[in-house]
């Protein structure tokens, strides 16, 4: 269901509120150029920082502009399992088509506690939901264990985004899964070394920026020709290398864009804009590929 290229879009803002011109035109630069799907309201959209009504404005106009073009998987994850749920329940009112959760963050939960809090999240919804493991940002990992489990008891789990950094435990998962179990990047860097041992595809920040060739990359991986897909990956690595080096996602992302006219490069505290000399960096780059 979830094979290809997923885009964790910025959420534009003008002026302290959504740039609601500005998320069609991002919307419809992804669709047409090939992206399987969007993810409104994740990290990249700035969701801590959103509020109830902004989220669900957000979902619902994704789910308006794709104009059924591809997934829109919404971002509902939340450290709160009644905020998890009620999130998620409101996405699905709002036409979504999957959700994505995060590993809930900060409070550190039992694995037993990780457990109960996805399966109260699957047993709210009818929604296919992919689960989020990215220990660098929430503390705790999703762990294999777990995994399996809520495989077994949730169907509507059937998917997980892997941003732990290692292709091993991509592997494992593999052994361990059904094999219908979708596997997808969470590191646009890493999306063809995880793809060479069974993921498929990517939750994708660069996507934003270049959507067509991320795209292009994904399908060739998953026809099997990875030789034409390094040359995409080699191409466009010393700009995923500089989203990672420059600053915290989504600060590059939406310097990023802001430079290729996409929207404004306006964020909300805590998150800050990068300094001039890197903000020059990040031009030279895009300069470098021609974006």
């Amino acid at each position: 269901m979830f094979a290809g290229t997923h885009t964790a879009i910025v959420t534009p803002f003008r002026n302290g509120q959504i740039d609601e011109a500005a998320l069609k035109s991002i919307v419809d630069f992804q669709f047409d150029n090939g992206v399987s799907g969007i993810v409104p309201c994740g990290t990249t959209g700035e969701s801590p920082t959103l509020d109830y009504d902004e989220h669900e404005r957000v979902v619902k106009l994704s789910v308006e502009f794709a104009k059924g073009r591809g997934i829109v998987m919404a971002g509902t994850g939340s450290n709160s399992t009644r905020e998890a749920v009620e999130l998620t329940q409101e996405a699905e009112a709002a036409g979504a088509t999957a959700i994505l959760q995060v590993a809930p963050y900060y409070n550190k939960p039992t694995p037993e506690g990780l457990y109960q809090h996805f399966k109260a999240v699957a047993e709210s919804t009818k929604l296919p939901i992919m689960l989020y493991s990215i220990p660098g940002r929430c503390g705790i990992e999703i762990g294999l264990d777990v995994l399996v489990r809520l495989a077994e008891s949730c169907p509507n789990i059937c998917a997980i985004k892997e941003a732990g950094g290692n292709p091993e435990r991509v592997s494992q998962m593999k052994q361990i899964l059904p094999a219908s179990f979708e596997i997808l990047s969470g590191d646009d860097g890493l999306t063809l070394p995880f793809m060479s041992v069974g993921a498929v595809g990517i939750v994708s920040v660069a996507g934003n920026l270049i959507p067509k060739p991320l795209s292009e990359m994904v399908q060739l991986a998953l026809k099997g020709d990875y030789t034409s897909a390094l040359k995409i990956h080699a191409r466009y690595y010393p700009l995923f290398a500089a989203f990672l080096k420059l600053a915290t996602n989504p600060i590059p992302i939406k310097t990023a864009m802001a430079l290729a006219g996409h929207c404004t490069d306006e964020l909300r505290l805590p998150l800050v804009g990068m300094e001039q000399e890197k903000i020059a960096e990040l031009s030279a780059t895009l300069k470098k590929l021609g974006i």
